[in-house]
């Protein structure tokens, strides 16, 4: 099964011999930090506080203490966004992103450095079918480990606004049972010394808990095509009026901006 709008054309930048997901990786994705991924978050957590950027995190509270959970995450603008959250949670249990292939690697090395260091399992729109991964979530989880979501899909949204969501996350969620862990991210679409962003961790949702139902529907149904569309929209309304509320507060007024080049540094 594939949702709909995941089927049809590759996204330009796919390559034709593009692998996703585990088979990409080539290993089983852990909970544990290997030597790379720790000096990188190290190093990343130092050039943070280098930039000036004023991250202001909320809600650290309703973070489960282990993983086995996904992490929704509304407001997808900027490059810097993935590696931001790693860099705001905690080291372990590991993050693993389902991300866009076509867009984190443009750059070989890139591609090369991550699959060492871990973290990322490639996507490609209009590939291979939603099951693949749903098979990378569900070893990550069975690892004790995050899997993160951008929900919207693409970065390509109006500022202030989320997108509708995709399907892959509830279609990932209702499979797996796994709870949802709904984060809102406001303040990266333009990038400079002192820029404000803001990131706001919600409660804990289920699948279920969105449906408002004990049970789920039957696999490959009708109604659990319906139920998949639902817990899309449902979290996406959980959302959206917290990101519009950071969206809003996170905006400076007008002025010089240094460092205006950190908003295209990997774009």
């Amino acid at each position: 099964m594939t949702p709909d709008e995941d089927r049809g054309s590759r996204e330009p930048g796919t390559p034709d011999d593009a692998v996703e997901g585990l088979a990409w990786l080539g290993r089983a994705p852990s909970a544990r930090s290997n030597a790379l991924f720790t000096a990188l978050w190290h190093l990343g957590r130092a050039a943070l506080r280098i930039s000036g950027l004023k991250v202001t995190v909320e809600g650290t509270e309703n973070r489960p203490a282990g993983g086995g959970y996904l992490l929704a995450i509304g407001g997808h603008r900027r490059w810097i966004d993935g590696p931001l959250v790693y860099l705001i949670s905690p080291r372990e249990p590991r993050i693993w992103y389902l991300g866009s292939g076509a867009s984190i690697f443009r750059r070989r090395w890139l591609e090369r450095l991550l699959r060492i260091a871990g973290g990322v399992l490639p996507v490609y729109r209009g590939g291979t079918d939603v099951e693949v991964h749903l098979a990378s979530a569900e070893a990550v989880l069975g690892a004790g480990a995050i899997f993160a979501i951008y929900p919207e899909g693409t970065r390509h949204n109006p500022p202030g606004e989320l997108g509708r969501f995709r399907r892959g996350i509830g279609y990932i969620a209702l499979r797996t049972g796994a709870p949802i862990l709904p984060v809102a991210l406001a303040g990266t679409v333009e990038l400079y010394r002192g820029r404000r962003i803001a990131y706001r961790i919600l409660p804990p949702v289920t699948a279920l808990e969105l449906l408002g139902r004990s049970a789920p529907p039957a696999a490959d149904s009708p109604d659990e095509r319906d139920a998949i569309a639902a817990i899309s929209d449902g979290l996406r309304s959980l959302i959206e009026p917290h990101y519009g509320m950071l969206a809003t507060a996170a905006v400076d007024p007008p002025g010089r901006r240094h460092w205006h080049w950190l908003t295209g540094l990997f774009d």
